[in-house]
């Protein structure tokens, strides 16, 4: 039996999979993937709510907000003297979900 010979990506498909790969590597931090969580239950929190939910240095928490932000996966607009932020990738949630929903063997 030949071998099977593998097809090759359109273009497409190739963009797809590095817009996936983005997403991942931009959260694949356990803080990152917390306020993911966060802000699919509550879509606008303040770095104070955020902060205080992880229960982590707001030092820390604004340097990851503003790592997301900058990479397109969250927005954030001032509300007096917060800034909200929000999810403004709605792909995040589903590959989140898609591998909270794996049958993986950890």
């Amino acid at each position: 039996m030949p071998p099977v010979k593998p097809t090759v990506l359109n273009p497409q498909e190739a963009e797809k999979l590095e817009r996936i790969a983005f997403i991942l590597k931009t959260v694949a931090h356990p803080l990152r993937l917390g306020i993911v969580h966060l802000l699919e239950q509550h879509p606008r929190l303040s770095v104070s709510s955020i902060t205080e939910a992880l229960e982590s240095e707001q030092s820390l928490v604004s340097h990851h907000l503003q790592t997301m932000k900058l990479k397109g996966i969250l927005s954030a607009k001032r509300d007096g003297r917060s800034v909200m932020y929000s999810l403004k990738e709605r792909d995040v949630s589903l590959i989140i979900e898609c591998l909270e929903n794996c049958q993986c063997n950890m």
